[in-house]
C-alpha cells in the first residue's frame, strides 16, 4: 500500500512551494496540489524531484494521500478563493480532519470560518506566516489560531519547520481562539510598516539633511546592525544602500519613489480605530505609503511650493548617534502600540494571548527579527499584566535616555523641511502618554456646547455626567448617549 502523506498543502507558488520543501527536509511526507494542476507536474519533476512528496491533481485525490486525521493547508491568495477551496475540500474529509489557511488573511474572516468549519464537524487553523520566500524555505515565524483541538496534530509538523532562536526554542506556538493567530499576524505586519517607514525617515535625513554619500549611509547602518539596533531590517537595508548596478552608481537611487501595500497595514490601522487604541505611527507609516503613491500630483506641488532648503551645520556624528537614538526611541513606541493593541482585541474577542510567546515568535523568521524582541519577551515574562511597554523598567530607561536626541532629531528635520510623520507621531504619542492632564476638557466642553454631549468633571466622582447652558439660549435636555 502506498505510503500516506502528513499533511496536504494546495498552492504551489513562491511561498508554498517553500514550506513544503522545508517540511520535506525535516521529514514529513507531503502530498501538493495546484489549481493549475501543470505546476504539480513542474514542481514534481523539478525541485521535488526525488524528494518525498506526492503529486495528485484533484482535490479528492489529495485528501485520499492523507494520514488521518487528515491535515489540507491552503497557501492561496487571502479572499474567495480560500473560501472556494473550503467548499471543495470539505465533502472529502471526515470528522476530526483539519482544514488550515496559511494566507494572509483578514482575521475577522478566519473567525468566521473557524465557526463555519467547526460547525461541519472539522477543525480549523488560520495562522499567519512570516518570513518571505527565504523563511518559507529555511524557517518563518508561524502563528496559528482558531480550533485548539488541531493543535496537538499539526503542532510537531509547525514547530519543526519554524525558525528557531538561540536556546532552540521554536518561533511558533499556540496564539488562540478563532482569528487570534491572524490578528497577531495582522499586528506583525502593521509593526513592519512602522519599522519601514522610520528607517526610510532616516535615510532621507542622512541623504538630504546630512548630505550623505550611499557608501557612508551603508557604513552607517552596518555599524547599527552590530549593536542595540540589530535586525533583519536593518541588515537589509544596509545591504540595499551598498548595492550598485551595472553602472556602479546606487541601486536604490534608480528606484521610483511610490510605495505599494498589500492592505495588512491598512487592516492594522482600522483595527485600531474599532478598539479605540492609539495606533500613531503605524497610521502615519500607511499614509507615508498613500502619500508616496501620488508621484505625478507631488511632482507638480514641487514646482509650486517651497520650503527651506535643507543645511546642517554642527557635528555630523554626533547627529548620526542622535538619529540612532531618535529610531530606537520611535521603535520602542511602535512596539508598545501594537501590543496595546493586542491587548484590547484579547479583552475584546476572549482571547488569551501570551505576549512573551509572541514576542518569541517574532524573534527569528519573521521580517520584522531582531534582537529588541528579546528585551519585549522579557518585559512581560517580567510582569505578564504590563499595561504598556513604556512602563517596564528597561524600556523607561531606554526611551527617556533617547529623549534628548529625539528632540534634536526631529526638530532638524522639521526646521529643514525633511517629512519625519513617523519619527514626529512616536514623539507626540510618548509626550501624550506620560500628561497628568491633556486639553480633552476643552474638547469636552466643545461637545457638550454644541451637542449637549456632557461632561465629567475632576470634582466629582467618575461616572456622573453634567451638562451647561452656555449660551443662556439651551434647554436643560442633555444627549441621551456618552462616548469617550
Amino acid at each position: 500500500m502506498k505510503e500516506l502523506a502528513d499533511i496536504g498543502l494546495i498552492g504551489l507558488a513562491v511561498m508554498g512551494e517553500n514550506l513544503v520543501l522545508n517540511m520535506e527536509s525535516k521529514g514529513f511526507r507531503v502530498a501538493v496540489f495546484n489549481r493549475t494542476v501543470a505546476k504539480v507536474d513542474k514542481f514534481m519533476n523539478g525541485r521535488g524531484a526525488g524528494k518525498n512528496f506526492i503529486g495528485t491533481h484533484s482535490i479528492e485525490e489529495l485528501v485520499k494521500s492523507l494520514k488521518r486525521p487528515r491535515k489540507v493547508m491552503l497557501l492561496v491568495k487571502a479572499g474567495s478563493a480560500v473560501d472556494d477551496f473550503i467548499e471543495q475540500i470539505i465533502p472529502h474529509l471526515e470528522p476530526g480532519d483539519i482544514i488550515i489557511d496559511g494566507g494572509n488573511t483578514h482575521y475577522p474572516d478566519t473567525d468566521r470560518r473557524t465557526k463555519y468549519v467547526e460547525d461541519k464537524g472539522f477543525l480549523y487553523i488560520g495562522t499567519g506566516v512570516s518570513g518571505g520566500e527565504e523563511g518559507a524555505l529555511l524557517g518563518p515565524s508561524i502563528m496559528p489560531g482558531g480550533s485548539k483541538a488541531a493543535w496537538e496534530h499539526v503542532k510537531p509538523i509547525f514547530q519543526s519547520i519554524s525558525a528557531k532562536v538561540e536556546d532552540g526554542s521554536p518561533c511558533c506556538d499556540w496564539v488562540g481562539e478563532s482569528g487570534a493567530g491572524h490578528f497577531v499576524k495582522m499586528v506583525h505586519n502593521g509593526i513592519e510598516y512602522g519599522d519601514m517607514q522610520l528607517i526610510c525617515e532616516a535615510y532621507q535625513i542622512m541623504k538630504e539633511y546630512l548630505g550623505m554619500s550611499y557608501d557612508e549611509m551603508h557604513r552607517v547602518f552596518k555599524e547599527w546592525n552590530e549593536g542595540e539596533l540589530d535586525s533583519y531590517l536593518i541588515e537589509i537595508t544596509r545591504d540595499i544602500l551598498g548595492f550598485k548596478d551595472e553602472n556602479g552608481e546606487p541601486m536604490a537611487e534608480k528606484i521610483l519613489d511610490t510605495a505599494g501595500q498589500k492592505g495588512t497595514g491598512k487592516w492594522t490601522g482600522v483595527a485600531a480605530l474599532d478598539l479605540g487604541i492609539p495606533l500613531t505611527l503605524i497610521g502615519e507609516a500607511v499614509f507615508a505609503r498613500c502619500l508616496s503613491a501620488i508621484k505625478e500630483e507631488r511632482v507638480e506641488a514641487s514646482k509650486i511650493l517651497s520650503g527651506p532648503t535643507p543645511k546642517f551645520e554642527g557635528d555630523k556624528d554626533v547627529f548620526i548617534e542622535d538619529l540612532k537614538n531618535a529610531l530606537y526611541a520611535s521603535k520602542i513606541v511602535s512596539y508598545a502600540q501594537g501590543y496595546a493593541l493586542m491587548g484590547e482585541a484579547a479583552k475584546e474577542y476572549g482571547w488569551n494571548l501570551n505576549y512573551g510567546g509572541i514576542a518569541l515568535m517574532w524573534r527569528g523568521g519573521c521580517i520584522i527579527r531582531s534582537v529588541f524582541l528579546g528585551k519585549i519577551k522579557e518585559a512581560f515574562d517580567h510582569n505578564p499584566g504590563l499595561k504598556n511597554l513604556l512602563l517596564d523598567p528597561f524600556f523607561k530607561e531606554k526611551i527617556e535616555a533617547a529623549q534628548a536626541s529625539w528632540r534634536r532629531v526631529i526638530s532638524g528635520a522639521v526646521a529643514n523641511g525633511i517629512p519625519v510623520p513617523a519619527l514626529t507621531t512616536a514623539l507626540a504619542y510618548f509626550d501624550g502618554y506620560r500628561s497628568e492632564r491633556l486639553p480633552a476638557n476643552l474638547l469636552q466642553a466643545q461637545r457638550d456646547y454644541f451637542g449637549a454631549h456632557m461632561y465629567e468633571r475632576v470634582d466629582k466622582p467618575r461616572g456622573e455626567f453634567f451638562h451647561t447652558n452656555w449660551t443662556g439660549r439651551g434647554g436643560e435636555t442633555a444627549s441621551s448617549t456618552y462616548v469617550v
